[in-house]
């Protein structure tokens, strides 16, 4: 028997109990999505009461979904309300040879680019030579003009068409998560070398999405994240030793090298308690911009229009190479054809590919690879593969032998050469690993991170600890020269906080860059952020006017740390302070007078248990003043005191520090920012395009319904308690209407508008309703009058 004063509770009572506080909290919280936004792909994961961390299927049911989106001509008259419809994903490229001007793949390499004098942007262009790729006039970006809409329609902008990839990943995603669900929340994955520019533009694309951004989350810690959910590891602070590993991630656009470190790690715990958590640690990375699955897939193209442009026949023509290259339709099936055949060499030595009505649908080819011949034509990239990892061991001042092992992660490292390279690195197969799965570990950890931020969930407490890439610091003018001052490493830890002084005793500007990389190679310093201080020249004057501060004793600093948000500097405060005097008989000592509290010779004074004359202090403070004494100075609490002479020599006086904190504005640099006005344009877009995507869906619906309904006349027509209750005369009259109907809808009727699908269908309807309502009755006719019997017999 349990002790008294201790009740045992049962195992249902338990689990009642448990049951009881998951459904209520269940109810009241909103799921939240990890997005891996790839240059080919993009995958998202949901986390919601009930769903722990599942892939979001498309509507086809497939775990990922091609990154793309198509604008496929209306056939809806010329409604001006009714947009071309748009087609995402696989269903999106398959459309790439009918309508090349209008489908949009791979989007990522242009986010936060300029559009002048851009080898990424010409690079995309001959990819796609059918888009027509314009400048945006407001930022100096990326933009494209659709051939479905008037030539005075704004261009849209890379981020607008990506919006529209993430709007569908989350309608399919609510989808998924049930009725009445909410999910706003999202963690992104993105490359370790985005810029400050490129990060702002995948906030800006989720933002006009409706999705609000918890983290942006460099890939290969999202990998590493996911890693270490299923596992513990040594305990650092018990003589433990991290595991150092390194995440080479391969996707189509780029390759990157992330070392991390895994260790777990005994902290303080609430009460007298400890408890172990795991931390994940980016230590160093390294990246190839121009190696991945798309430039791979380029090869493959470049050779197929050489061995096309080779045919007796495009020789007959005159058509050289160049004149390919520029034809849309063609280039789009070569390029969608390529992906294919590298994903087949992966797994076989060779493969063929046939092409019918090629260039003007007048030429048929035949394609034919072998793994060694496509090899061979990527010898360039192959060199490129231990890029990566060098540059990543350099930055994290490590060697190979301190590797635990090699991840694997992304589609393109499946490529067997890509592998070879690694291994020959390496200068063991063992240290490869492919212990998480190559295709969803990012989306996965992603998620996990997003779970770990709400406040709605409580997961396995891991911390993970990422790197900004790129050395970052402030600068200002002072005295006429350029200064700045270096705050942060690639390798700094993001959410680490400086204190930075400046001198400035009035109000002035100052900058906050990044170190990137330019096109020769060098380092340039990048403003990302513009501060302006709003009140420090009138706090400096408080301060001197009120607490007699003298000016070579003002300290004016910043806080300035990297955004656990997406790792660039922001200031997080500012204050300026000095070391001031307490000055006796100002306005406080005053007040203290009035009230009986001064301490003035020869005034009334407090009385001790003694009788003894003691002094009083009193310490004033404002709302925007804070005052910190100094231990050596503090009011002494000895009673001898009191009994001082006045003839004695004067206590030393108190010293405090006075600290006034600066308002500031922090306006983003760098390219220029879109105003409120395209903004609101972009948005009121996007919800036009969305209005047009429900009317569609609703016309598409009467379609069918009016479709069925005819094939349904037919069985009508033959029914016999139909024709019981109609005429002869009615069932010619529906026989025909239905029989125009049917020939309309094959003809002009495909592109009518709802409200004139509607119409026909509310008339066949009317011919059909009443004799349908009348052979109901006449079903219900004799239980009708059964029942009705059997109640007069019993009112007898």
């Amino acid at each position: 028997m349990p002790p008294h004063g201790r009740r045992r509770l049962s195992s249902l009572t338990i689990f009642v109990s448990l049951l009881f506080l998951f459904t209520s909290t269940a109810s009241a919280v909103s799921a939240v999505l990890g997005i891996d936004l790839g240059t080919e792909y993009i995958k998202a994961a949901l986390v919601k009461p009930g769903i722990p961390l599942e892939i979001v299927l498309t509507k086809d049911s497939k775990r990922k979904e091609s990154a793309a989106v198509a604008f496929k001509p209306s056939r809806v008259g010329s409604d001006s309300k009714v947009f071309p419809e748009r087609i995402y994903g696989g269903d999106a490229l398959a459309l790439s040879a009918r309508f090349p001007s209008d489908v949009y793949p791979n989007l990522k390499p242009l986010l936060g680019h300029v559009f002048q004098k851009n080898g990424l942007v010409s690079e995309y262009r001959n990819r796609f030579p059918e888009l027509r790729i314009v400048e945006s006039k407001e930022r100096g970006t990326v933009g494209f003009r659709s051939s479905g809409f008037d030539q005075t329609e704004e261009p849209f902008l890379v981020e607008e068409l990506l919006a529209m990839e993430l709007k569908n990943t989350r309608a399919n995603a609510v989808a998924m998560a049930g009725k009445g669900s909410t999910i706003k929340d999202v963690v992104i994955t993105i490359p370790p070398f985005y810029t400050a520019e490129e990060k702002r533009a995948v906030v800006m694309a989720a933002d006009l999405a409706g999705l609000r951004v918890l983290s942006l989350m460099s890939d290969g810690l999202a990998v590493g994240l996911n890693y270490a959910t299923s596992r513990t590891f040594p305990t650092v602070n018990e003589g433990g030793k991290p595991e150092i590993h390194l995440v080479y991630d391969m996707g189509a656009g780029s390759a990157s090298a992330t070392i991390l470190k895994f260790q777990g790690r005994t902290v303080k715990d609430i009460g007298k308690f400890n408890k172990t958590v795991q931390e994940v640690q980016t230590l160093g990375v390294g990246w190839e911009k121009s190696l991945g699955g798309d430039a791979l897939n380029q090869v493959i193209v470049d050779d197929m229009v050489e061995k096309f442009a080779d045919l007796s026949k495009m020789k007959t023509l005159g058509t050289e190479a160049k004149h390919i290259k520029q034809h849309g339709r063609t280039m789009a099936k070569l390029w969608k054809e390529s992906e294919r055949l590298r994903q087949v060499l992966s797994a076989n030595t060779e493969t063929q590919a046939s092409f019918e009505g090629l260039y003007y649908d007048d030429v048929n080819f035949k394609y034919k690879i072998n793994r060694a011949e496509f090899e061979k034509l990527s010898s360039k990239y192959a060199a490129q593969v231990k890029n990566p990892m060098t540059l990543a061991l350099e930055s994290a001042k490590l060697s190979l032998s301190d590797l635990e092992s090699v991840i694997l992660h992304g589609g393109a490292v499946r490529t067997p050469f890509v592998q070879k390279e690694l291994e020959a690195i390496v200068g063991s197969a063992d240290k490869i690993r492919t212990n998480v799965n190559s295709d969803e570990a990012a989306v996965f950890g992603a998620a996990f991170k997003a779970a770990t931020i709400s406040p709605s969930f409580k997961v396995k407490e891991i911390r993970t600890v990422d790197s900004p890439g790129y050395a970052s610091g402030a600068s200002w003018t002072a005295d006429g020269k350029e200064r700045q001052q270096k705050l942060f490493t690639p390798t700094s830890t993001i959410g680490a906080e400086k204190q930075v002084s400046f001198r400035f005793q009035d109000d002035f500007t100052f900058m906050l860059y990044q170190q990137v990389p330019g096109q020769s190679g060098d380092l340039l310093d990048v403003s990302i952020s513009q501060i302006q201080t709003k009140n420090l020249t009138a706090s400096v004057k408080k301060l001197e006017d009120s607490f007699g501060c003298m000016a070579a004793d003002i300290s004016t600093k910043f806080a300035i740390r990297l955004s656990p948000m997406d790792g660039l500097p922001e200031v997080v405060r500012g204050s300026v302070s000095c070391e001031a005097t307490e000055k006796k008989g100002g306005v406080v000592d005053g007040m203290k007078d009035l009230f009986g509290f001064g301490s003035k010779k020869g005034e009334q004074k407090p009385l001790t248990e003694d009788g003894d004359d003691i002094e009083s202090s009193s310490l004033s403070s404002t709302a925007e003043t804070t005052t910190t004494w100094s231990p050596k100075e503090s009011p002494s609490s000895d009673p001898v005191a009191s009994n001082k002479k006045e003839d004695e020599k004067p206590k030393e006086a108190k010293k405090r520090t006075e600290t006034i904190y600066i308002d500031f504005t922090s306006e983003p640099a760098g390219l220029p920012q879109l105003s409120n006005e395209t903004l609101q344009r972009i948005k009121e877009r996007l919800s036009a395009f969305d209005a047009s995507d429900r009317s569609r869906i609703k016309r598409e619906e009467t379609l069918n319904t009016l479709e069925g309904f005819t094939y349904k006349a037919r069985d009508l027509l033959e029914d016999e308690g139909f024709i019981s209750a109609s005429t002869e005369t009615q069932r010619t009259e529906i026989e025909q209407k239905f029989k125009d109907a049917s020939e309309w809808l094959y003809g002009e009727g495909a592109d009518a508008s709802r409200e004139t699908l509607k119409a026909r269908l509310d008339e066949l309807h009317g011919l059909v309703d009443p004799v349908q309502k009348r052979k109901d009755e006449a079903v219900k006719r004799p239980d009708a009058i059964k029942s009705l019997q059997e109640a007069l017999e019993q009112v007898k």
